[in-house]
């Protein structure tokens, strides 16, 4: 498909730099099949029946944004992929400043050499020390905030408990699943009192997600693989629900992605652990999810063409132009969206 088809317009007053306060107050535009709703994020339990399962992904955020020096060059990271348990690939401004072997400093006794470039201009970088690589982001590095918001301001002591989300557990993302920013402990309350239950998988969240779709068409873009894992508990807790006459809804497009990745022809979830680049445009028949809570995404981007999938592209560009004119706030700071197609 031509990615011009998922582009539109959006005034940049429109896109957040700070969450809403408390989380569960943000906006939520709810899409219902035909029907359209207004409402807040605090009103999620009625919306959703009993039996109902929402899917969280437990991947905690990295401070995985570093500058540094490799002599007088200024060099910044951003780290996106773990290759091993010293190795990362980033992302790197002032790249030509850098070349395989080098090495940089970036300050509070961290230092990284740079290996391989690779087909998207990312490099490896092999931490030094014999401290466990968390430890050192710990001290060198900032929260990677998406660039839509870091060209805006910078990072604050804020953002390292507004960017992470109350389920954050297992380390190894460099972005938020933004969706789950708007949970608290009372509406996962008020959830579970409506016969809502819950579920956890890790999705560790790559900078590639920030990437603009340079193609032309769909089908000559290539995505970032990330790494994910469902148990044997969790995709059988899923299969269950869905036996059942619940729906299983996924709570941000990482966790949708990982379902799909997870889920044979017949709709069936298995566990899964690996590498996923799965890619979503419409015209493609979800196996393992009945719906998606996500934040409002950016023009062209392929988290744009996955929404359009599974709602339609004239109902999501409908959707995202009615957002717009209603003052939503956008993007990973920004309000939510509940997309529940006819089943």
């Amino acid at each position: 498909m031509n990615v011009d088809l998922f582009d539109f317009e959006l005034p940049p007053e429109r896109i957040a730099l700070r969450p809403a306060s408390p989380r569960d107050h943000a906006r939520m535009l709810v899409l219902d099949g035909d029907a359209t709703r207004d409402l807040h994020v605090h009103d999620l339990p009625s919306q959703l029946r009993p039996g109902d399962l929402l899917v969280f992904n437990d991947t905690r955020v990295l401070p995985a944004q570093l500058e540094g020096r490799r002599g007088e060059a200024k060099i910044g990271a951003t780290l996106h992929k773990r290759e091993g348990p010293r190795r990362w690939r980033a992302f790197i401004r002032n790249a030509k400043r850098l070349r395989e072997g080098d090495a940089i400093d970036f300050g509070h006794g961290v230092v990284a050499v740079a290996g391989a470039r690779g087909h998207d201009g990312s490099f490896a970088l092999d931490f030094a020390s014999d401290e466990p690589v968390e430890l050192l982001l710990e001290r060198a590095g900032t929260m990677p905030l998406p660039p839509y918001i870091a060209s805006k301001r910078g990072t604050d002591a804020r953002d390292a408990e507004d960017y992470q989300t109350m389920f954050a557990r297992e380390a190894g993302a460099v972005a938020a699943p933004t969706a789950a920013l708007h949970f608290t402990p009372g509406l996962m309350t008020a959830l579970g009192q409506a016969g809502i239950g819950h579920a956890t998988l890790t999705l560790h969240v790559g900078a590639g997600t920030f990437l603009p779709v340079k193609a032309e068409d769909t089908d000559q873009h290539r995505m970032h693989a990330e790494w994910g894992r469902i148990d044997r508990a969790t995709a059988d807790r899923l299969n269950a629900v869905r036996a059942s006459g619940g729906r299983v809804i996924a709570v941000g497009t990482t966790s949708l992605r990982l379902i799909e990745s997870a889920a044979d022809e017949g709709g069936t979830i298995h566990p899964f652990e690996g590498d996923t680049a799965i890619f979503i445009t419409p015209g493609y028949r979800f196996r393992g999810i009945d719906g998606l809570m996500t934040n409002f995404h950016l023009p062209r981007s392929t988290l744009f063409m996955l929404v359009s999938a599974l709602m339609g592209l004239e109902r999501m560009q409908a959707a995202y132009a009615h957002a717009v004119a209603a003052d939503y706030r956008f993007y990973s700071y920004g309000d939510a969206s509940l997309l529940l197609p006819e089943r």
